[in-house]
């Protein structure tokens, strides 16, 4: 299709092949769920400002502002170009890639099985039943993932992360001064690593548990709910490790400052299922994309 623009509320549909989603706004909302539909749609429930600029080129399609380069994302600190915003939901074929950017915006990602890229400048995130790789990079915003059946690569400066259900293969989270809580359920052997410097980390693992496990802090304190592990050191630095079952994956959590919590999942125990799903919205302009 030809770039256009769009500046008022409008649905689009794209019946030509979609394999690659790239979505960046400013303020406001945007919604991202996978179907097993061939083509997709995007709708635009609420805008303000400068007109976001849709394309859609050899299966790649692109939800932006012109001035908004995915290169360079969470350096863009342009206050005067934060006067915009913009509610944005998008229905794509469920193995696409997709790649959402926001600043100061609330970004949703659910059911979508192919790579998944997320950068916030500020702004929270939610993941929900994402089965492929997930990178999340953000300055402040929080992430919240849940039924994550992929590997899930987090950094942040002051952003929180909240794992629900973990049933990938690896986590692995970086951050400054964000908490992170953990919560663990895989089915199989997984590398789980935690760095952080003054953030608080919490780690809830199944029981039985099967792994690994070393947890240091420098100055902070630590729990333990398993009877295997070994809390060494009584004054200033803490050091957690232990073999949990057959040791087959691996647990790695470091702190300076913050204290580590490692928690044991009760059996058997249920959380509630995600919805999603693209609402119908009023006074918007039904258009057909080739």
């Amino acid at each position: 299709m030809p770039e256009s623009s769009v500046a008022e509320p409008t649905k689009l549909t794209f019946d030509a092949p979609v394999t690659e989603l790239r979505v960046r706004i400013v303020n406001g909302t945007v919604n991202v769920v996978g179907t097993d539909e061939g083509s997709a749609r995007l709708e635009v429930t609420e805008i303000d400002g400068p007109p976001l600029v849709v394309t859609h080129e050899d299966g790649a399609l692109t939800v932006a502002y012109d001035d908004l380069p995915w290169k360079g994302f969470l350096k863009w600190l342009d206050r005067k170009g934060w006067r915009r915003s913009a509610v944005v939901s998008l229905a794509v074929p469920a193995r696409t890639r997709v790649e959402v950017g926001v600043v100061g915006a609330a970004a949703v990602v659910s059911g979508i099985r192919g790579p998944a890229a997320v950068k916030g400048v500020a702004g929270d995130t939610t993941l929900v039943a994402l089965s492929g790789p997930v990178r999340a990079d953000t300055v402040s915003g929080s992430v919240e993932a849940q039924s994550l059946t992929g590997d899930l690569r987090f950094t942040s400066v002051s952003g929180d992360l909240t794992v629900v259900e973990g049933a990938g293969s690896g986590v692995r989270a970086d951050t400054v001064s964000g908490s992170m809580i953990v919560d663990l359920d895989p089915d199989g052997p997984t590398e789980v690593k935690l760095t952080s410097v003054s953030g608080e980390i919490a780690i809830r693992l199944p029981d039985p548990a099967d792994a690994e496990v070393e947890a240091n802090t420098a100055s902070g304190a630590i729990s333990n709910a398993f009877d295997d592990l070994r809390v060494q050191g009584q004054w200033g630095a803490h050091k957690l490790t232990g073999r949990l079952g057959a040791g087959s994956g691996t647990l790695r959590a470091t702190t300076v400052s913050g204290s580590i919590a490692l928690l044991r999942r009760p059996p058997g125990e249920d959380e509630p299922a995600p919805r999603d799903g693209m609402g119908d919205n009023a006074g918007t302009t039904d258009k057909k994309v080739l």
